[in-house]
C-alpha cells in the first residue's frame, strides 16, 4: 500500500514491516475483531481489515486520526479510528487480536514528549514508559485465546515485556527478530546511549523484536 503520513505522523519503518509480517501470518478467526494500538497511518489497521478483521484503530495523536482515516478511505478498507490514549477508548471490549508498535526508544528526557513526533518514539529514559502500560492494559482485552503481537527495540529490554505480560497470566516469547541500522534518532543520542551501556561505541545497528503473548483458551 501507499501510505500518506502528515506532518508529524510516524511513517511506517523497519519494525512496522517486521510487526505486519507476524500479523500477516497469525490465524485469524471469521470476522476477527482486531485492536492496533497507536496506530500511526494506519499500516496494520489497514493490513488486518485487507484480512477481512473488524478493525478498531486508535492513537492520542490528532493527525494520525485523521491521517489513518484517510489512508482507510483511500484504500476503500473499513477501519474504526478513534482518539484517546492507549485503551482507554476500547474499555469494557474484547478482542481476537492486539498489535501496537508503541514508543519504545530510550531517552535522556526524564518523561515522554507530550507534543510533536517524537511523541511516536520517546519512552522514558528506559524506553518502557508505554511498553509497560500495554502489558497492564492490554491482557485485559483479550478474549480466550487471544493474541497480543508487540515489536519494539532490544534496548528497551525484551526480558520485562515477557516477565510482565507472563505474570499477567499470558503465554509469552520472542518470534521475530531483526537488527537494523540505528536511525537518525538513536544515531543523535549515540553518546547517551554508550554512557548507559545500552549500545557500544561502535555500534551501528539494533536488535528488533516481536513478541506474541497469548492468553489461553
Amino acid at each position: 500500500m501507499t501510505l500518506i503520513a502528515l506532518p508529524g505522523v510516524y511513517a511506517p519503518q523497519e519494525d512496522t514491516a517486521l510487526l505486519a509480517g507476524a500479523l500477516l501470518r497469525e490465524a485469524l478467526p471469521p470476522r476477527a475483531r482486531v485492536l492496533d494500538v497507536g496506530t500511526g497511518t494506519g499500516a496494520l489497521a489497514l493490513a488486518a481489515a485487507m484480512r477481512g478483521a473488524q478493525v478498531t484503530a486508535v492513537d492520542i495523536s490528532r493527525p494520525a486520526v485523521w491521517t489513518a482515516r484517510l489512508n482507510a478511505l483511500l484504500a476503500r478498507t473499513p477501519v474504526r479510528v478513534l482518539h484517546g490514549d492507549l485503551t482507554a477508548p476500547v474499555a469494557g471490549r474484547t478482542f481476537d487480536l492486539v498489535v501496537t508498535n508503541p514508543p519504545y526508544v530510550p531517552s535522556p528526557a526524564e518523561s515522554p514528549p507530550r507534543h510533536g513526533a517524537a511523541r511516536a518514539w520517546d519512552a522514558g529514559r528506559d524506553g518502557r514508559w508505554v511498553l509497560d502500560r500495554i502489558c497492564r492494559e492490554v491482557p485485559r482485552l483479550l478474549r480466550p485465546g487471544g493474541v497480543l503481537l508487540v515489536v519494539h527495540s532490544v534496548l528497551s529490554g525484551e526480558g520485562p515485556t515477557l516477565a510482565r505480560l507472563r505474570s499477567a497470566g499470558l503465554t509469552a516469547e520472542v518470534t521475530e527478530r531483526r537488527c537494523v541500522r540505528l536511525g537518525p534518532v538513536l544515531r543523535s543520542r549515540r553518546s547517551w546511549l554508550c554512557s548507559r551501556g545500552l549500545l557500544s561505541p561502535d555500534g551501528e545497528k539494533e536488535e528488533l523484536v516481536v513478541i506474541r503473548a497469548e492468553r489461553t483458551p
